[in-house]
């Protein structure tokens, strides 16, 4: 995932995901698999007013960015969608940096290398 937007005033992964996805996808990252409706009920502690919809509907939007994947169960009750992470928290972060790195090369190289070789020091 490559971030759109980076938010000088947020902290960790809030600086890139809208903060109901950065929820989702902390959670995601210990469990590793779950489906829309646990995921839910983890939420609902957080943010007891969220509904079940809209946490299908951000993680759709996180496998939308690549953050996470789905595949169909079928059980005794129907079918269902399992998430589940495809990338760690890690390698989201390196991904990040690297993105922003790049734009900052790309559009202000001599300032950023001026910046990186005080850091040195």
């Amino acid at each position: 995932m490559k971030p759109h937007e980076f938010k000088l005033t947020e902290d960790g992964i809030r600086a890139v995901l809208p903060p109901l996805e950065a929820d989702i996808m902390e959670h995601m990252w210990k469990v590793r698999v779950a489906t829309a409706g646990q995921v839910y009920e983890y939420m609902k502690k957080k943010h007891p007013e969220i509904r079940r919809s809209t946490v299908s509907i951000l993680m759709n939007r996180l496998c939308e960015k690549g953050l996470l994947e789905r595949t169909v169960d079928r059980g005794r009750g129907g079918m269902r969608y399992v998430y589940s992470v495809t990338t760690t928290r890690e390698e989201f972060e390196e991904n990040v940096v690297k993105s922003i790195l790049d734009a900052l090369m790309n559009n202000f190289r001599e300032a950023t290398y001026a910046y990186l070789s005080k850091m040195k020091k």
